[in-house]
């Protein structure tokens, strides 16, 4: 038997530890703790909402590719009247016309190169928040722009300086270099009322000088204008420009006249400095408070630092008190204490996440009154997006801990007070409802960390893969988009054909959201092969006439591979010359797919070596032998870069990536006389194939504009194309129009490929 004191020591040992919890400073330290843990969930949610969405490059691009930023841009507000004075300013000193840069637009500042700034500005911006730099060192590299601006500056003045619809010679690149460098230079002279020194004589006729006289004076108030132009006619007809400018210079944006367009001719000459401005050092410079950025950064820091650190750990030891100073033997009790916190540690950021969204317009910036309404707008729509974005995260972070949270509370009811579940554990070892305890307790915590850190990043935005301007259509197969596609590419005013069938150069059909063309390959024929080669092409009766007399007073054939329409006497583009401008585009835009369909008046091997000579070996996507196979996503051609399909409008080889193309699709007809007439009927390539051309011109009588233009409206294309994918029982892919500068042909492609990617 033991001993009375050996009995008094187990008990004491026994009691002692339950009897602490009933101290009177346990239940307010309890209470504290249910708080603090409450807290410092919120605070985890929090920080993985930041780390999600304000610290992630794919929040801002989502919310850019979402409002259209980029089309919006372009479409609304340069094209806003309201928007005239800035531009005004910023072109103040440019050697071009205004009309000439906004008309051009997209040449000197085209799309991809807008996205790229963007972007480079969003890296910095996201650096700057995560602490991986200590300075805010936003600035833009503007020498593609200012490279652009260049090259139209030397198209214009070339133009202009030479009289060349005039029949005048056009000087050499290097002449009108060296003129625009001494231009440049003289422009602080022009626009204080100096003659320039070091202008160069520029020889005009009298109707140049006119015209000339003409451009120079639109900037002078009309009430003045008539004493000044015998003075710059005159200079002008002498040769003398430095005269000429300094005349009119006090009154050009940036001279002595215009006291406001000068601080901006300063402004743009700084901002250029270097070829890179900083945005940050003119923000200030200007009056912006950027206290508010670095005040995000301060809370951001602090947020993924010591808060997020702090709460982990203050979080766990509020939870292990909790767990310790519960009822003895009352470990479900215990469970239930930390759904609870977790519960409620949800609820509050999710309560606070929906107040934001819905007080989301008193939230807003608004943009001063001064700003053009379409930026207003453009602005306006971002911030409410990225809002939306936000709480979006924000409420599926708070939604993990609720939800876990919730789940122990029932579960623990559920054990409490069903017998069978109760009879199920008592029949338990006490070491395996330890475990079992430990087990699930542990669970709980990887849950709660996990979910927490995983929800919101699935919730957020990822940084974007785009491709052909989407980051949606990556998830398409090449046989599920479609595509721009511009018939008979090469045949274009630009490159002066006869009978045009596109405006713009290859190139420019690019940058204008051709993602398809078709092209003829030719070598060149002789006299005596013109009349055949007429016969058969769809050209009007009159200009075949008209070729054929052209062709009688040509020289002889030339050697190489071209690019021609019916005949290379009536417009010749040289074939790998072409390539390589392809290939200089898509080198430029790594997340564009690109379709070429060659109707092919040369041989496969004499394809494939031009090809090859221009440097598209790398980029050549080889489809399956078997035409029923599925393609990849547009998504997997650009990782992989193989970004270029090329098709044969024959048989295609003997290189595997040049395959028939109808052996893989299918078309419309194309030779309609007028748009009522345009059928979905079977053509070449049947039906049942899983690429779709949907020829979408007319032809009776070549290529007309006033056609296009009704044709090309984005309703009628949308129409067509659902009706023929509706026959044929497949989408249409290739929508081949002529003149795609006109109408909305791009616009209805857009719609199409927005339905296809929901």
């Amino acid at each position: 038997m033991a001993a009375p004191g050996a009995v008094r020591t187990m008990i004491l040992r026994r009691v002692r530890p339950a009897a602490w919890r009933h101290a009177r400073w346990v239940r307010p330290v309890r209470v504290l703790a249910c708080v603090v843990a409450v807290l410092c969930v919120t605070a985890l949610v929090g920080a993985a909402t930041l780390r999600a969405t304000v610290l992630e490059r794919g929040y801002y691009q989502a919310a850019l590719d979402d409002e259209r930023a980029y089309d919006r841009l372009y479409d609304e507000v340069l094209v806003d009247p309201g928007s005239r004075p800035v531009t005004r300013s910023l072109l103040s000193r440019l050697p071009v016309p205004e009309p000439v840069v906004t008309a051009n637009l997209k040449t000197v500042l085209p799309p991809a190169t807008v996205r790229q700034l963007t972007d480079e500005q969003i890296a910095a911006l996201v650096g700057y928040f995560r602490g991986d730099s200590d300075a805010l060192g936003v600035s833009v590299n503007l020498r593609p722009v200012l490279a652009n601006v260049g090259e139209l500056a030397h198209v214009y003045l070339g133009e202009l300086a030479s009289g060349e619809r005039a029949g005048h010679r056009i000087p050499p690149e290097a002449e009108v270099s060296a003129a625009l460098a001494r231009v440049d230079k003289a422009l602080d002279s022009v626009a204080a009322g100096r003659k320039p020194e070091g202008l160069p004589k520029v020889e005009l006729s009298d109707r140049d000088a006119g015209k000339v006289t003409s451009v120079l004076l639109s900037r002078v108030p009309a009430k003045e204008r008539a004493p000044l132009r015998p003075q710059v006619e005159g200079a002008l007809e002498a040769g003398d420009t430095g005269t000429a400018l300094a005349a009119v210079g006090p009154y050009l944006p940036g001279g002595k006249a215009d006291g406001g367009a000068a601080k901006s001719r300063r402004e743009l000459l700084r901002m250029a400095d270097g070829g890179r401005w900083n945005v940050v050092r003119d923000l200030k410079g200007s009056g912006v408070d950027t206290a508010a950025l670095d005040s995000a950064r301060d809370a951001t820091r602090l947020m993924q630092g010591l808060v997020q650190t702090l709460a982990v750990a203050v979080g766990l030891l509020a939870l292990v008190f909790l767990w310790i100073s519960g009822p003895p033997g009352r470990r479900t009790r215990r469970l239930r204490t930390t759904g609870w916190i977790l519960a409620a540690g949800g609820a509050l950021p999710a309560v606070a996440f929906w107040v934001v969204r819905w007080r989301a317009g008193a939230l807003l910036w608004q943009p001063p009154a001064s700003w053009p309404a379409s930026l207003s707008g453009l602005v306006e729509d971002l911030e409410r997006n990225a809002l939306t974005a936000l709480t979006a995260a924000g409420l599926s972070a708070a939604a993990v801990p609720f939800a876990i949270g919730a789940l122990l509370v029932v579960a623990s009811f559920v054990r409490e007070r069903h017998r069978a579940v109760r009879t199920a554990l008592r029949a338990l070892t006490r070491r395996t409802r330890t475990r079992l305890v430990g087990c699930s307790a542990a669970a709980v915590a990887t849950a709660v960390v996990l979910g927490v850190v995983l929800a919101p990043a699935a919730a957020g935005q990822p940084e974007r893969t785009y491709c052909n301007g989407s980051a949606r259509l990556c998830h398409l197969r090449y046989d599920q988009a479609a595509y721009l596609t511009t018939h008979n590419s090469m045949s274009s005013t630009a490159d002066r054909f006869i009978s045009p069938l596109q405006d713009g150069d290859i190139t420019t059909q690019l940058d204008d959201g051709a993602r398809a063309l078709l092209v003829d390959t030719h070598t060149w024929e002789r006299s005596d092969q013109v009349a055949e080669r007429l016969k058969v092409s769809d050209l009007a009766p009159g200009m075949r006439r008209k070729v054929a007399d052209v062709i009688d007073r040509t020289g002889p054939a030339r050697p190489g591979l071209w690019l021609c329409h019916a005949t290379c006497r009536a417009g010749a583009l040289p074939l790998v010359g072409t390539l390589r401008e392809i290939r200089t585009w898509m080198d430029q835009h790594p997340s564009e797919v690109v379709t070429l369909v060659v109707q092919n008046g040369i041989s496969g091997e004499q394809t494939a070596s031009a090809f090859r000579k221009a440097g598209l070996k790398h980029l050549l996507y080889t489809p399956d032998r078997d035409p029923g196979t599925p393609w990849p996503t547009l998504g997997e051609m650009v990782d992989d870069n193989k970004r270029l399909v090329v098709f044969s409008e024959g048989s295609g080889g003997p290189a595997p990536w040049y395959r028939g193309f109808y052996r893989y699709g299918m078309e419309t007809p194309y030779d309609f006389r007028d748009p009522r007439s345009m059928s979905c009927a079977p053509n070449r390539g049947g039906t049942g194939k899983r690429l779709f051309l949907l020829n979408h011109f007319i032809t009776d009588a070549g290529g007309s504009r006033l056609d296009a233009g009704e044709v090309n409206s984005k309703d009628l294309v949308l129409d067509r194309a659902r009706r023929c994918g509706i026959q044929r029982g497949h989408p249409v892919n290739f929508v081949a129009v002529d003149f795609a500068n006109l109408g909305d042909a791009r616009g209805a492609v857009a719609a199409i490929n927005a339905a296809r990617a929901r």
